[in-house]
């Protein structure tokens, strides 16, 4: 499963990245600016292309075979997002006769004798067609985009225990937001029930990878919507306590450690606890002197605390 959580990450960072480079490309052809190497970045046949990695992964990891009952919301984004890239490579042939092509036949234009006039006739015509279908695949791009853009939040949606796609989506909060058209509490709030369950959900990603400071500050935010939690509450301390490790400030570490034990950690934190407890079994090997010798006995007496919690399956 977490090797699916990761390609699902991976598809939601390229569809943020595709939609960005879509919808700027869609202003500034409307105001003239577009350039052919921003069209580039967007379609190709090749990983250099936002929608060319987007249509891969997506190709790669929802036809994989059978993978749950949303399997179909699954594979209606990768239709979607399938024809988006078909479509954005119509914008990019048409454009490229325009911004490259065209550019060429008026310079042969100027060299070519009389008898070559049928065949520009011809040229100009291929030009104007390509300027009328230009037109009719940003249009046919834009509202495919958008409509991509609600089989997002299905996808999202569906998987949305995902620990891992809520730190992206918190970590990339203003280009999620962007493509969500909402703000992330709101999000959230239609997703889980209640904004600050999504903190939390990322949090405890968080603490299961080792981040402890990303971790209390996921925390830190589902408690500031949610101040009555008491498994919150209880996280943070640990999290707060893994952090003070790591920095060598061990006083505060057995200190917020202990918080976390004497609120009762629940059987599927054991392996919270094994961590903690192979940390602050360390303890006890710190220098000489009254200091450390106070704060290895502090040590032994926490580690003695966490071995039954550690030892639980």
């Amino acid at each position: 499963m977490q090797g699916f959580e990761s390609g699902l990450v991976d598809i939601v960072r390229e569809f943020l990245r595709s939609d960005h480079l879509l919808r700027r490309a869609f202003g500034r052809y409307r105001s003239g600016d577009l350039s052919w190497e921003e069209v580039q970045q967007i379609a190709g046949d090749d990983d250099s292309s936002a929608l060319f990695r987007l249509k891969e992964r997506c190709h790669a990891l929802f036809r994989a075979g059978e993978l749950d009952r949303n399997t179909a919301r699954m594979g209606l984004f990768d239709l979607a997002v399938g024809s988006l890239f078909h479509e954005a490579m119509k914008l990019r042939e048409n454009y490229y006769q325009l911004e490259v092509y065209a550019p060429k036949v008026a310079q042969a234009r100027q060299a070519a004798g009389a008898d070559a006039g049928p065949l520009f006739e011809e040229f100009d015509r291929i030009l104007v067609t390509s300027r009328a279908r230009l037109a009719e695949a940003v249009e046919e791009s834009e509202a495919l985009l958008y409509q991509t853009r609600q089989q997002f939040r299905s996808l999202v949606s569906v998987h949305k225990d995902s620990g891992l796609v809520a730190r992206f989506l918190l970590e990339n909060a203003s280009r999620a937001e962007e493509v969500l058209g909402e703000p992330l509490d709101a999000f959230f709030a239609w997703m889980h029930g209640a904004p600050a369950t999504g903190y939390a959900l990322a949090a405890r990603s968080y603490l299961s990878s080792g981040f402890f400071d990303e971790a209390g500050r996921a925390l830190a935010q589902a408690l500031a919507r949610d101040p009555q939690r008491k498994e919150w509450k209880r996280a943070a301390a640990y999290a707060a306590g893994m952090s003070s490790y790591l920095r060598g400030r061990y006083s505060d570490a057995l200190r917020q450690l202990d918080e976390w034990v004497e609120a009762q950690p629940e059987p599927d934190e054991a392996q919270l606890a094994r961590l903690a407890h192979s940390a602050i079994s360390h303890l006890g090997q710190l220098g000489e002197g009254e200091d450390g010798v106070s704060l290895a006995a502090e040590a032994e007496r926490l580690a003695e605390r966490l071995s039954p919690l550690a030892a639980a399956s």
